[in-house]
């Protein structure tokens, strides 16, 4: 048997599980789950960094309780958020947290000074406020001293490994939500670089693929966790994207899309190279790298975001809500409204369920009264949007897309598959529910040579 540990940090929590390969077969054992919140300090967003940190070492202390064949680690996170390190390797203040509202105008600014055709034909990445260029652009805005200061810009997961192993470096399909690789050549883009005037010290770590070791765990680390120092530390599809991808068990000969279901909805393929055409930009689609330098051709859009804000919601004003009841009561209902899921009323409001209200009334749609019809409002506006995104992928294919793999936490969601496969008009897939995490041990057991390739085990999900 080979145990390895996949630590999977999602936008509202994160996790610690352990992937136990054995006679063809992986069995996940999740060892630790705990929160992952977002933190308003004066004028910013951030999120809790060290705490994360503390959380992890928890998760690595109950494996090596439970363990004692751990061969490596593996850290996947959401995209485009950073940490700074200086040269002295201190952490220069918690990452702001992408929700912020600081880059909310700044793409207008950039665009200004670039031309945003040519730049998608270099970067192929849809525009979109939170991505690292607009954050790194607003921060050297507000405090280019400070970011000239920095010696490493560190991705999240990146930023976790550092502090492990003490060794610096970039990912590469994590690094690829930046908005600033050349997406042919898989490298930084250094006119991009140069022509935002940011400081080109901060990228000049060489990208490390998926499968590539980091290193070992810090002595230091390693003895407070209770694990040997010879355990590994191994770049993943660090993109939590790239990594639940990676587990899809696609079809031969059919022509298969994938989508990745959780705070955000991931719409896409995977190709061999970057579409990078001006009909790609257009319709929105983004070319972010994957496991075996692959393409993850896909759409963002927002996910499960809008109901997890009404279940918190609803749950703090003491409302039943656990999703049993919500999609039960949805089921019940069909004649509601119709909503824009990207619009950015729904984006980061203080009252969901209000902004869901004001939507609707702006824009002359009935307004939902019950929880019922508020989720099935929700779910129904989603289906809606992964057809439209599924049509612009389509014509975009020179074969339209066959089959539909549902994975990661959303796929759970029977209501939502069932209006997905009605919408869409092709067969939905559903799983692995924990994609992320299989995808994560897989390369960890390619790169320790425990397995040749991905399909030699069959996941136990």
């Amino acid at each position: 048997m080979s145990t390895f540990l996949a630590v999977d940090f999602g936008a509202g929590s994160g996790r610690v599980i352990a992937g136990v390969v054995n006679d063809g077969q992986l069995v996940l054992d999740e060892l630790h789950r705990f929160s992952n919140r977002q933190i308003r300090i004066g004028r910013h967003l951030y999120w809790d960094f060290p705490a994360l940190f503390e959380e992890m070492k928890e998760g690595l202390r109950r494996a090596a309780a439970k363990y004692t064949d751990i061969l490596s680690i593996g850290i996947d996170t959401w995209g485009v958020d950073f940490g700074l390190v200086d040269a002295a390797g201190n952490l220069m203040g918690n990452p702001v947290c992408y929700r912020d509202a600081f880059t909310e105008h700044v793409p207008e600014e950039v665009f200004g000074r670039i031309d945003v055709a040519a730049h998608y034909a270099e970067t192929g990445i849809q525009v979109m406020p939170i991505n690292t260029m607009f954050q790194l652009y607003a921060l050297k805005k507000e405090n280019k001293a400070w970011l000239q200061e920095a010696r490493h810009l560190l991705f999240m997961p990146d930023l976790f490994a550092y502090y492990l192993t003490g060794v610096p470096g970039n990912e590469y399909t994590i690094a690829s939500t930046s908005e600033m690789l050349d997406a042919e050549r898989r490298e930084w883009s250094r006119p991009l670089v140069e022509g935002l005037g940011l400081p080109a010290h901060l990228f000049e770590d060489k990208l490390l693929m998926p499968g590539s070791v980091r290193g070992t765990l810090c002595p230091d680390v390693a003895a407070e966790v209770g694990l040997p120092a010879s355990v590994k530390i191994i770049s993943v599809g660090s993109h939590d994207t790239a990594s639940a991808v990676y587990a899809v068990p696609f079809r031969k000969g059919k022509v298969s899309a994938f989508l990745s279901s959780g705070t955000w909805s991931l719409l896409g393929i995977v190709m061999d190279e970057p579409l990078l055409t001006e009909n790609a930009r257009v319709a929105g689609f983004t070319n972010e790298g994957g496991v075996g330098g692959n393409i993850c051709f896909l759409q963002n859009i927002t996910g499960l975001w809008i109901l997890q804000c009404l279940v918190r919601q609803w749950t703090a004003k003491g409302l039943q809500a656990d999703y049993d009841f919500l999609i039960a009561e949805a089921e019940k209902v069909t004649d509601v409204p119709c909503i824009d899921v990207d619009a950015p009323d729904f984006r980061h409001p203080d009252d969901m369920e209000a902004a869901i209200v004001s939507y609707c009334r702006s824009h002359g749609l009935t307004v939902p009264v019950t929880q019922g019809e508020y989720v099935r409002c929700v779910l129904q506006s989603l289906a809606v949007r992964y057809r439209e995104g599924l049509a612009g992928l389509n014509a975009l294919l020179p074969r339209p897309v066959e089959c539909l793999h549902i994975i990661g936490g959303g796929c759970r969601n029977r209501l939502l598959n069932r209006l997905t496969e009605e919408a869409l008009g092709i067969p939905v897939i559903s799983g692995p529910v924990e994609a992320t995490a299989v995808g994560n041990i897989l390369v960890q057991a390619e790169a320790c040579g425990v397995i040749e390739n991905k399909n030699d085990v069959h996941a136990i999900n």
